[in-house]
């Protein structure tokens, strides 16, 4: 689970067997967060979207499951290191303007839109290389 704070750059992903421990905290935003988005086809790809006209792609594999014995695991200290250091975004697409909304599509998984000012664009992710705007 992810969730934004009013008003804050900051995207909090959450385990939601331990709601009150944050997994890891997305900071590369440079503006208030408006909207995430998860990718229907994997559990460790996250979209987030603002005010900086941003939408960055984010992979959380590195973050382990977080399921092993006493939290000592190697996806637990990735988690920690990611925590410290921060993560950095795989992708990252700079719309016209803030972004309002965004939506990854569920049937089409290397579609994601976004919404911002009086316009809608559709981006197509290509794996992880490079995101191309379709006009």
């Amino acid at each position: 689970m992810a969730t934004i704070i009013m008003d804050s750059p900051k995207v909090v992903v959450l385990d939601i067997r331990y709601p009150t421990l944050p997994v890891v905290e997305l900071h590369r935003h440079h503006s208030p967060v408006n909207a995430i988005a998860w990718a229907p086809h994997s559990s460790c790809h996250i979209c987030t979207a603002g005010d900086d006209s941003q939408a960055l792609i984010w992979d959380l594999s590195s973050m382990g499951t977080g399921s092993n014995n006493g939290g000592n695991g190697n996806g637990n200290a990735a988690a920690a290191a990611a925590a410290e250091g921060g993560l950095d975004p795989i992708l990252a697409y700079t719309a016209g303007a803030e972004i309002e909304q965004l939506q990854w599509s569920a049937t089409q998984p290397d579609w994601v839109a976004i919404a911002f000012s009086t316009k809608l664009q559709i981006l197509r992710i290509y794996g992880v290389s490079h995101v191309v705007l379709l006009k």
